[in-house]
């Protein structure tokens, strides 16, 4: 069975005050806190066993979420002393997750629906790769002018998807990647790059899915509004 790596020790300074007594994937998105949205999404997928890296305000995450048994799941935790970035967060899970063949990691602020086994199979698929990320297009914040040869205005776009993919946050790995991964420092700074390099990195093109980052008060307005729209509650069985 894969297990899923959850990376929660951030402080999410940019959604203060609604962080300053509890970490970010705690906050309530459409009444359930980021995390509960990530555990129940991939739950969906048959994901039951959960490592939550915690850090700021840990003890809030253990608190509410416990064994995972309200949720259907098994939870256990790694707790950092000191912040470590993403690739130390990971590195420092290594002692739960070095057994598996394959497990999944995702960033702690981030809502999606993308099918996880798309990804993983992406990887099973290559045995030379390392680790396989989610991309997802580029949506524009602002919206777009379609403009004619003779500078009439003919159309206006709302926030257009562009010709570009961006990482979101969503990985399947093997174990091997803890060679690549710093004791402190950020995956895409130290890991990804020497994976690229040598060719060991895959990304896998996910179009017509719901994805969102949790980042500002208007992400949280944004996204409420969304997952209502989109009933993601009812699609991931909560």
């Amino acid at each position: 069975m894969v297990k899923a790596l959850i990376l929660a020790g951030g402080f999410g300074k940019r959604l203060r005050p609604l962080t300053i007594d509890k970490p970010k994937p705690l906050v309530e998105v459409a009444g359930r806190p980021i995390i509960e949205w990530q555990i129940l999404w991939l739950r969906s997928h048959g994901i039951r066993e959960f490592v939550v890296a915690a850090g700021y305000k840990w003890e809030k995450l253990v608190e509410h979420l416990g064994s995972g048994k309200r949720l259907g799941v098994n939870i256990a935790y790694v707790v950092e002393d000191e912040p470590l970035g993403t690739g130390g967060a990971i590195k420092n899970a290594e002692h739960l997750l070095r057994n598996e063949d394959f497990f999944l990691v995702l960033n702690g602020d981030i809502i999606t629906d993308l099918n996880v086994e798309n990804l993983l199979e992406k990887l099973r698929g290559d045995e030379s790769a390392v680790a396989a990320i989610a991309l997802v297009p580029l949506r524009s914040p602002y919206g777009v002018v379609e403009v004619d040869e003779s500078d009439h205005i003919v159309k206006f776009i709302e926030k257009p998807m562009l010709e570009y993919w961006i990482n979101a946050g969503v990985y399947a790995m093997r174990p091997t990647i803890f060679d690549y991964l710093p004791e402190k420092g950020d995956i895409e700074r130290k890991g990804f790059p020497e994976l690229a390099e040598e060719r060991k990195l895959l990304g896998v093109r996910f179009r017509d899915v719901y994805w969102r980052s949790i980042d500002t008060v208007k992400d949280l307005e944004e996204a409420s509004r969304q997952i209502e729209e989109l009933g993601l509650a009812k699609k991931f069985g909560a």
